[in-house]
């Protein structure tokens, strides 16, 4: 487990609300920085992600993650988040497409991750707990 710096809030376009926390880790204070900033997301099976306004320099360490973790998809420069499946699960547990670091959780409003349709807006408001 990592210790927790930061609340995350996701507000999608439709009036949609999630609620997450990050770990602490100095490599975030960039996304504070930035904070708030909005995107447009994309879905993959029950996997939300979007673009980032900033390069972040963090490694992926794995592909199979936990209903509600946030992670940082290198690859992609993408923030994600997993509510459920994705096409590479073998079980329930979503599999993400490459390697993911693991930044977070979702706190509240995981069930509204399930309302969420491709090319919506996203505004992301980034505080230190």
């Amino acid at each position: 487990m990592y210790t927790l710096g930061y609340r995350i809030v996701f507000r999608f376009s439709g009036g949609l609300e999630v609620e997450g926390v990050l770990e602490d880790n100095k490599e975030l204070e960039k996304l504070l920085a930035r904070s708030p900033f909005t995107s447009v997301v994309s879905l993959w099976g029950e996997e939300v992600y979007f673009p980032l306004p900033i390069k972040m320099e963090l490694m992926g360490e794995r592909t199979v993650m936990s209903i509600g973790e946030i992670a940082y998809w290198p690859e992609g420069n993408c923030l994600c988040i997993f509510f459920g499946k994705t096409p590479m699960s073998k079980n329930d547990r979503p599999v993400a497409y490459s390697n993911v670091k693991p930044i977070g959780r979702i706190v509240k409003g995981i069930e509204n991750l399930k309302g969420i349709k491709p090319s919506s807006r996203i505004e992301v408001i980034i505080n230190k707990l």
